[in-house]
C-alpha cells in the first residue's frame, strides 16, 4: 500500500505533505523569533509605562517568551493545536500594534496604556510585519494539519 494523496489530479506523497508541514514550520518559527527579538530588545524601552500591576516592558517581555514557547511547539510538533496556537499568538501581536498605533484604547484592567500613534520606533514595522507574515503562514500551517487529518480519518474509515 503507497502512501498517497490524490488532489485535483496533483499526486501528492505523505512525505511531500511532512515537507511542506516542516517547511511552513521553520518559517513561522524565524517569524515569532523575529517578533521576540524586537520585544526583548525593545522592552527595557517600555518599562516605564506602566499600570499599577505591570509595565508596558513586562508585557514585552512576556509576548516574547509566549512567542519563543510557540515557535519551539510548532518547530517540534507542527500540528493542528500548534498551528492554532501560532495563529493566536501572532495575530493577537498583530492586531495589537495596529490597533494600539491608531486608537487610544487606554488601559485595560492590568494591562498599560499601550498607545502609541508612530511606526517609526526602531523595529516596530518589522515586528508587525513578522507576526502577520506568521499568522499567515499558520494558516496555511493550519489548512494543512486539517486536510491531513481529514485524509487520514478518511482512510481508516
Amino acid at each position: 500500500m503507497t502512501n498517497h494523496v490524490m488532489h485535483a489530479g496533483s499526486h501528492v506523497t505523505w512525505r511531500d505533505t511532512a515537507v511542506a508541514q516542516r517547511a511552513l514550520a521553520v518559517v513561522t518559527a524565524v517569524l515569532l523569533g523575529v517578533d521576540a527579538y524586537v520585544h526583548l530588545h525593545d522592552a527595557g524601552q517600555y518599562d516605564q509605562f506602566r499600570s499599577s500591576v505591570m509595565s508596558e516592558g513586562t508585557l514585552f517581555r512576556i509576548q516574547a517568551v509566549v512567542a519563543i514557547v510557540v515557535a519551539l511547539a510548532v518547530l517540534i510538533r507542527p500540528n493542528i493545536l500548534t498551528w492554532i496556537l501560532s495563529l493566536l499568538v501572532s495575530a493577537s501581536v498583530a492586531i495589537a500594534v495596529t490597533l494600539y498605533t491608531y486608537v487610544n484604547v487606554g488601559q485595560l484592567g492590568p494591562i498599560p496604556n499601550l498607545y502609541e500613534n508612530t511606526w517609526n520606533e526602531p523595529g516596530k514595522v518589522g515586528s508587525a510585519v513578522a507576526e502577520t507574515l506568521a499568522a499567515l503562514v499558520s494558516i496555511a500551517g493550519l489548512i494543512l494539519a486539517l486536510r491531513t487529518r481529514r485524509h487520514a480519518t478518511h482512510r481508516a474509515s
